[in-house]
């Protein structure tokens, strides 16, 4: 009788740890419901500034593999730098039944911290990650993010200079689902000497051709770079146009070109109107809007435009030391 009790516990004991086999990928793989239940659901209009953000507790932490699917490599770059070990804190959300779901999480890796925006599409399957609030070490600044009742997100910064003037700064972001991705649709420079265009692709390939950087100017960019298949091919633009005295209207997208002939490329993604046409020459680019893109820019300029190829930075060769004998 021992002995048969004892086989009763120890195929139990066996069966108990077969279950759970299972866990780690249950732990894992994502699951909308159980990723919600982290964070703490807020209302519109939204806060958060750098003071709340840095003094947030590092306890309830989510697994890393929860989110990092929808953080792209080149925000992670740009904030924390490469091979960052990186940890996330779930803080608050705003989620619309009737549309797209509004995550705060914060990151952190060594002494970097950083406030990240994800959002969710209606089917709640596909996301995007934004840098909504990145602090930094300057002693006269305050920074906020704020999401409003309309769902544009601002990124707000203050600086005090001497004699206690306060100058701001502000860009103001939409998420676009038809490109599940966000838009600049406003911006006002804080300090125009230190504003750096951050070019997302810069890091592809650039064999083809017509793989290169078009434009004038530091902010204003036609950036073409190879694709998945010798049809396509990436492209990032950026411009700033403003006539004397008023602000610049700013155009921004970023997508995939299909390869129409030889010389030509055209920009057509579906659940965007924008139609963008692209003709080549081994000096230039010429843009030209066949539809609204309205979306992509502000409403007193256009893509139009022909913009010269820039030369190759090629870095500078080392002087070779003459051997005296």
């Amino acid at each position: 009788m021992i002995r048969l009790g004892f086989m009763i516990l120890l195929l139990a004991a066996l069966g108990c740890g077969g279950s759970n086999k299972t866990k780690p990928e249950d732990e894992t793989s994502f699951d909308y419901e159980s990723f919600s239940k982290h964070y703490t659901a807020a209302a519109l209009p939204y806060l958060l500034n750098d003071t709340d953000l840095l003094k947030t507790k590092d306890t309830a932490r989510i697994n890393s593999d929860q989110i990092t699917p929808f953080v792209s490599d080149s925000i992670k770059r740009k904030i924390f730098g490469k091979a960052a070990d990186i940890r996330y804190v779930p803080l608050d959300k705003i989620e619309n039944k009737k549309g797209e779901s509004y995550f705060i999480t914060k990151a952190i890796s060594g002494t970097k911290q950083a406030a990240l925006l994800t959002v969710f599409g209606k089917d709640r399957q596909a996301a995007v990650s934004f840098p909504f609030l990145i602090p930094d070490a300057a002693s006269n600044t305050t920074q906020n993010s704020t999401i409003d009742k309309a769902y544009s997100i601002s990124r707000n910064v203050t600086q005090r200079e001497k004699n206690d003037i306060l100058i701001e700064g502000k860009d103001v972001y939409a998420f676009n689902a038809a490109i599940n991705n966000f838009t600049l649709i406003m911006t006002d420079v804080l300090n125009e000497e230190k504003q750096e265009l951050v070019n997302p692709i810069d890091t592809l390939q650039r064999q083809h051709k017509y793989a290169a950087d078009y434009g004038k100017g530091k902010n204003n960019i036609v950036s073409i770079r190879d694709g998945r298949n010798p049809n396509e091919l990436a492209m990032f633009i950026h411009f700033e146009a403003a006539e004397e005295g008023e602000e610049p209207c700013i155009g921004e997208l970023k997508g995939t070109l299909f390869l129409t002939s030889t010389t030509t490329a055209v920009y057509r993604q579906g659940g965007d109107p924008c139609v963008l046409e692209f003709k080549f020459t081994p000096t230039s680019v010429t843009l030209k809007e066949d539809e609204g893109c309205g979306s992509h820019r502000g409403l007193k300029c256009t893509f139009d435009g022909t913009y010269p190829r820039k030369g190759l930075t090629k870095p500078k060769a080392a002087k070779k030391k003459s051997s005296k004998k």
